[in-house]
């Protein structure tokens, strides 16, 4: 493991989550752990002429319990998301209402397409009841940027600012880009993280004639089976994690409470399809192994990886194939988990979702099961702690997102020792 200067050595002091199985980090993890599926009939809108009728909705969220509600009206659902996860991690953190100094903290956040719908409801105002009728927020509202914009105008961040906009591998993307802001010197604290808040018929009409959505209607919560020979597409969902990163001299200075340290992290492209991964896994193979080199962390030395795991066809076999590749003999020995197979694929907020998990699963030494795991697939051979929790000494996670147009993004976690 790379030895680094105190100055460069970020860590994790607080966490916030609002996932489909609960509006908290441990809620969510419960959750994870005791294998439930947060998968259901769609609720936000009425999808009963479309062929996929379910999604991974965070149920009873009211963003009045996290600002208030002129606040709230001006916002798309992305940014109270966003927000509210952010409340959460601040709070766990120790840290309040305000960052300590508001020069040395920034914010980049993840996201897939921001606040879509409040552009396609303006539209739909506009053809229906004219111009005078569109909300003036509407087009401030959908900018993909506006969840970082809103969580660093709440806590007054006025450093380091950016959105990372790269499909499913956003959230993960952002967690890293804003370690390195803190390697480099840019601030001491970053909030980071991923949010979508679009469980919308556009998105859903969209996916399924792409026809990358699981199709099981009549039993929702084993819809999405990552790795098993019956999986057949992914499940929509949404969601936000945001994490407090910390420069560590600042998090030991405070007295903060210290989860897990950012190891490593790195982001490439395939540059080779739009929709389709690379059969060869050549991109998972190069960000896998440009994480661990950052990390300074040899392949023997994962004790767990966080797969992307989405539950298609070709998706989970190219994963599986890159992590053979990689690690070759020592990938039949390592547990392999997908967090989707209950939460299901919250595109820009997934990565960050599942940032959360692996912290968690190196806190409690429990790794989370891949759930509807039944029907092994030739192709799929690994150890993917099927249906049941496993206890496990957890010292070092690698969590991947592979996403569409090719992005790419890892993430190597590890047990904070001083």
């Amino acid at each position: 493991m790379r030895a680094r200067e105190i100055e460069t050595r970020v860590v994790i002091t607080g966490m916030g989550a609002l996932t489909p199985l609960g509006l908290s980090v441990e809620e969510t993890w419960t959750g994870l752990v005791e294998g439930r599926s947060g998968i259901t009939p769609i609720t936000q809108f009425d999808a009963s002429h479309l062929p996929i009728r379910i999604a991974g909705e965070v149920k009873g969220f009211d963003p009045v319990a996290y600002m208030d509600m002129k606040e709230a009206r001006r916002m798309a659902r992305c940014s109270q998301l966003a927000v509210a996860a952010a409340v959460q991690a601040m709070a766990d953190a120790g840290l309040g209402d305000r960052v300590p100094d508001s020069e040395r903290a920034g914010v980049v956040i993840g996201t897939g397409v921001g606040g879509l719908e409040a552009a396609l409801e303006a539209w739909d105002t506009y053809r229906k009841q004219g111009l005078r009728r569109v909300n003036p927020f509407s087009v401030m509202a959908s900018l993909c940027n506006m969840p970082a914009h809103y969580v660093s105008l709440r806590f007054q961040c006025q450093g380091y600012n950016s959105t990372v906009v790269t499909a499913c591998a956003a959230g993960t993307q952002a967690i890293g880009e804003a370690t390195e802001a803190i390697r480099r010197g840019d601030a001491d604290l970053m909030l980071a993280g991923g949010v979508e808040g679009l469980i919308h018929e556009v998105m859903i009409g969209g996916f399924t004639v792409m026809r990358v959505l699981a199709s099981d209607n009549d039993h929702p919560q084993q819809a999405c089976k990552p790795f098993d020979a019956r999986r057949d597409g992914f499940v929509a969902a949404e969601g936000a994690a945001i994490l407090v990163l910390e420069r560590l001299d600042k998090a030991l200075d405070r007295g903060a409470r210290i989860y897990a340290e950012v190891l490593g992290h790195a982001a490439n492209t395939d540059a080779f399809h739009a929709a389709i991964p690379d059969p060869e896994g050549a991109g998972a193979i190069r960000v896998m192994r440009w994480a661990l080199q950052d990390a300074g962390v040899a392949p023997t030395e994962i004790d767990y990886i966080n797969a992307h795991g989405p539950g298609t066809q070709v998706g989970d076999r190219v994963e599986t194939k890159a992590i053979k590749a990689l690690f070759g003999e020592y990938a039949y020995r390592l547990p392999i988990s997908s967090t989707k197979s209950m939460v299901g694929h919250a595109l820009g907020g997934g990565g960050a979702i599942e940032a959360v998990a692996c912290v968690k699963t190196i806190t409690d030494g429990v790794i989370h099961p891949t759930i509807n795991y039944e029907v092994p697939d030739p192709d799929c051979d690994l150890d993917y702690v099927p249906n049941q929790a496993r206890r496990s000494d957890v010292r070092v996670t690698l969590s991947n997102s592979f996403g569409l147009g090719g992005q790419n993004a890892c993430l190597v976690l590890g047990r904070f020792e001083e």
